[in-house]
């Protein structure tokens, strides 16, 4: 199966190193990216992998777009011409990057398959919406199964709107905590700020482009704002209201579990 990759970031490298561990036999990745020393960096120690340039005409049996999420819909009408099979995205946003998908490659298999995870902290969770099924997509779910990551289902809607606790609205809470913080000894630390200065870390050890991606994609810091003002202006009774209907959202997704 030969796949072109467009972007050569974390992701794209990602995809790559599927392919080419649980990908199908003879499974080989093109790298294309903006910038050439990246896709060339990319391919390097992967040998079954080359950088390509721009004018790389194909056809590959799959294209898949690895960039950022605003960038998605122009990636497609760029280059969902050269694959022959299958044309997939694995960015993060779902609601465009599909209508784009069906809009440019209405002929070819088409699924969305974006992580809920980044590459250094794999295996985990891939959403997917196939919006187009068949053989080449199947291998590809089966490859990043194969990988240890479990891949369910869901529609554009129902993503996109999680992602707006998951993602843009949990990394604006561990923000805000870290920038609102002052630098206490480490005796003072509770066994809750200790686990919020561990999810603090993981969140500011990636791309600051990465999350701005994010908070301009999904709806949720607004929330998250509008809550911790409620708490700071709460008196006791409505500090209490608030902090059983935390408790009973807690419940609730315990008894979902």
């Amino acid at each position: 199966m030969e796949t072109l990759v467009v972007g050569a970031g974390e992701m794209g490298r990602w995809v790559a190193d599927t392919l080419g561990e649980t990908g199908p036999a003879e499974a080989t990745v093109a790298f294309l990216d903006r910038d050439p020393a990246v896709a060339a960096d990319a391919a390097a120690s992967r040998p079954h992998a080359e950088a390509v340039d721009t004018d790389a005409g194909g056809p590959f049996d799959v294209v898949c777009l690895a960039v950022p999420m605003s960038a998605v819909p122009a990636a497609v009408a760029s280059y969902a011409d050269r694959a022959e099979h299958a044309v997939v995205d694995v960015s993060g946003e779902m609601t465009d990057a599909v209508a784009a998908l069906r809009e440019h490659a209405p002929n070819c298999e088409r699924a969305s398959f974006p992580p809920l995870f980044a590459p250094p902290r794999v295996p985990g969770n891939v959403a997917a919406v196939i919006d187009a099924d068949g053989p080449y997509v199947a291998a590809l779910v089966e490859a990043i199964e194969t990988g240890g990551n479990d891949v369910f289902e869901t529609t554009p809607e129902e993503h996109d709107r999680a992602m707006g606790t998951v993602q843009a609205g949990a990394h604006a809470a561990i923000l805000a905590w870290r920038l609102a913080g002052e630098e206490v000894r480490e005796e003072f630390h509770t066994p809750v700020s200790t686990a919020l200065a561990d999810v603090a870390d993981t969140v500011t050890e990636g791309s600051p482009a990465v999350y701005a991606e994010i908070q301009r994609a999904f709806d949720g810091a607004d929330g998250v704002a509008e809550a911790a003002r409620r708490i700071a202006d709460a008196d006791a009774e409505e500090f209490a209201a608030l902090y059983e209907r935390a408790r009973g959202d807690r419940e609730g997704r315990e008894r979902h579990d």
